[in-house]
């Protein structure tokens, strides 16, 4: 009745204003794909400037040697506690960059990978940049997920509101830039929600794809697992949806039908990752897989999925059982703090997106047409956040890359649940809330790892609030060693580095002041942030009797003696 009633409005619409009607509605959907365009060239322009300025970080060796190996070799020897799909995608690049491999080399994974960067006769710079370009073109594509999922649930201009969000928030441009793994498993996550979200309409299509990229997060890290049956009970909600007005039975057949698809689909994405590996999916670990007892053991043997993965599941269950240190707020400690998670996401994601995925979260459990799609934005997000709060490694917002993730898409509800009255106050706040966004996010260039919002004093404030790889990862050395050149040839310079990179490759010669007495330490002592944190006992008192010159990269701090 409504499309009728303006078919009739415009066939009595003059044709001047009926052409003038139909330009306008050519200009705005010009517009959209535009906006999208620059959103994400802006974001790819960041992600590629942070990429071809940073040293490897600490976790990047292992992955780009994995990779490395994956290519020469096609076995599973290395690196283990993750999946292989996220270094096979880092594999993409590797191959590009051809780099020189020695698979004789012993040693641990992280001694493999930097022989790798810094021995092997390659250039690191260019093999990480290689190495990390998957990365970001797949955060990229995830971009245009949570845009299509808003989109989907409130409109586009809801849309452009989560687009402008993801592709501002200093976390996801952060890991989005480098050859980890936590970026593509949290997008992977988000896919999959979306797929299971249009099932409602379509499942028969949709669910093997979903089940697709659930295996696809599975396959890149573990501890995603969590959100398996968190999205295999959306999938059945999905099939019900779908096939209303049928009778009960076949409901619930066709739901469980639904489920046992999806579940298929992961499974086979996850075997099918180790395959491309090795077809004759060989295991030969680097180091012992260490044995787990007890209910847990029984659990993960009955798991339909690969030895080598099942092995990876007994390593992180070990890690787990570690007592790692954190930091939070100043204070150190042993053990890790439920808390730690939330606390680290609220110096770390931007104020704006705080404020509208908050508001968002709200609002798509308030707004009665909105409310479909609530438990698709905040169940997988929310599980995973819970599972992770229990985990043992208090090392940075990576472990939660999904929170900004959804929250991102989450805000999009704020405008379209506002009453068309409240209408032009509602996008006005909205857009001054992106803008925001946008301008802290700006304002850290090119520093983006150290990033904490205004409320908690900004990048250059972070290392006194959290540390490793929410401000300090080894990301800056390569920025050291310009720093130091331009220092001049004479100054003595005295080096505690937290990261995998290799100093002496870079230029920098630099003793260990921890290695001789206090008083024959003059000079240049440069200490990463995260050591700084920890410092106790004699690097405490070095750094308590020198003065404060600068830092690097809001991630090494300098100090004259």
């Amino acid at each position: 009745m409504m499309a009728r009633e303006q078919h009739l409005v415009l066939s009595r619409t003059a044709p001047a204003e009926q052409s003038a009607l139909g330009g306008s509605v050519m200009r705005r959907r010009r517009l959209v794909p535009l906006l999208v365009m620059l959103l994400l060239a802006q974001m790819a322009a960041a992600m590629v400037t942070t990429a071809v300025r940073q040293t490897p970080t600490i976790d990047e060796p292992v992955y780009v040697a994995t990779a490395t190996d994956y290519l020469h070799e096609h076995r599973i020897r290395y690196n283990p506690e993750h999946p292989p799909l996220g270094k096979l995608l880092i594999a993409a690049g590797v191959a590009v960059a051809d780099p020189h491999y020695d698979p004789s080399y012993p040693g641990t994974q992280g001694d493999v990978g930097r022989h790798l960067l810094y021995e092997s006769g390659n250039d690191p710079w260019r093999l990480m940049l290689w190495a990390r370009l998957p990365v970001i073109a797949l955060t990229l594509l995830f971009g245009l997920v949570a845009f299509a999922f808003a989109r989907e649930v409130t409109g586009t201009v809801g849309g452009l509101v989560a687009l402008a969000l993801y592709s501002f928030s200093p976390d996801l441009i952060a890991h989005g830039s480098l050859a980890t793994l936590d970026m593509p498993a949290a997008g992977f996550v988000l896919t999959s929600a979306w797929l299971t979200w249009r099932a409602r309409r379509r499942p028969t299509l949709y669910l093997p794809l979903a089940g697709a990229a659930l295996g696809a997060a599975v396959a890149t890290k573990m501890s995603v697992l969590p959100a398996v049956p968190v999205l295999m009970g959306l999938a059945a909600v999905s099939v019900t949806v779908a096939s209303v007005g049928s009778d009960r039975r076949r409901r619930v057949l066709t739901a469980l039908a639904g489920v046992a698809v999806m579940a298929l689909m992961a499974v086979a994405v996850v075997w099918a990752s180790y395959l491309v590996v090795d077809p004759r999916l060989r295991f030969s670990p680097a180091a012992p897989v260490p044995a787990l007892h007890g209910l847990r053991g029984r659990l993960v043997d009955l798991l339909p999925l690969p030895p080598a993965y099942r092995a990876g599941m007994r390593v992180q269950f070990a890690f787990e059982d570690q007592p790692w240190q954190g930091y939070l707020f100043g204070h150190l400690y042993t053990g890790s703090r439920w808390y730690y998670l939330p606390a680290a996401l609220l110096v770390k994601t931007p104020l704006g997106l705080l404020v509208l995925g908050a508001a968002g979260a709200v609002a798509v459990v308030a707004v009665r047409r909105l409310r479909p799609a609530a438990p698709y934005l905040l169940l997988p997000p929310g599980v995973l956040l819970a599972a992770a709060m229990t985990g043992a490694r208090d090392f940075g917002t990576r472990y939660a890359l999904f929170v900004p993730v959804f929250l991102a898409v989450a805000a999009a509800c704020v405008p379209a649940c506002v009453p068309r009255t409240g209408r032009r106050w509602a996008a006005g706040a909205t857009a001054a809330l992106v803008l925001w966004t946008a301008v802290s996010s700006l304002r850290t260039f090119p520093y983006y790892l150290p990033y904490a919002n205004e409320a908690f004093g900004g990048p250059a404030n972070t290392h006194r609030l959290l540390h490793d790889s929410n401000v300090d990862w080894g990301q800056d050395l390569g920025r050291l060693a310009d720093r130091l050149r331009q220092e001049g040839p004479g100054a003595r310079v005295w080096l505690v580095y937290k990261g995998s990179g290799v100093p002496s490759y870079y230029g920098i010669r630099a003793a260990d002041p921890r290695a001789v007495p206090a008083d024959r330490v003059h000079g240049l002592l440069v200490v990463s942030d995260s050591a700084v944190a920890k410092a106790r006992g004699k690097l405490a008192e070095l750094i308590a009797s020198s003065r404060p010159i600068g830092d690097v990269g809001h991630s090494i701090s300098l100090y004259h003696r």
